[in-house]
């Protein structure tokens, strides 16, 4: 696969990872399960369970095992052929989808924003 192929990859394959990341740790479809790995994280005896649950309610952590989930399905490498690619496409995946999923944070968060203004200015002109 070319460079200019490999990037295009890069950057298309790190979309639905990111949704994939978001949507388990931020919304509302899996907020049941968040919630009870959130409590489990934070009630196990051990470190190594507390760990495991805590992947599901971080979405960079958890965008780390979403990846290799992809790389075996799409057997994605990045600038070499052996396993090397496959550790550097591992780690820029993760890097792009993270990127994306803070871009996302931050317009929903001015949406937010912009909303609460909104609802403030209408409260203040209906005199409320």
């Amino acid at each position: 696969m070319s460079l200019k192929l490999q990037i295009v990859w890069l950057f298309l394959l790190a979309i639905p990872i990111a949704c994939v990341a978001w949507t388990v740790t931020h919304e509302e479809v899996f907020r049941e399960p968040r919630e009870f790995c959130a409590r489990k994280s934070q009630t196990c005896r051990t470190l190594v369970e507390r760990k495991f649950f805590y992947l599901f309610t971080c979405e960079y952590c958890f965008s780390h095992y979403v990846t290799i989930i992809f790389l075996i399905i799409t057997r994605y490498k990045l600038l070499m052929t052996d396993w090397r690619g496959y550790l550097l496409a591992w780690l820029a995946l993760v890097w792009v989808a993270n990127q994306y999923m803070s871009i996302y944070n931050r317009l929903r968060l001015d949406i937010k924003s912009e909303s609460v203004e909104i609802e403030n200015k209408e409260k203040s002109v209906n005199g409320k």
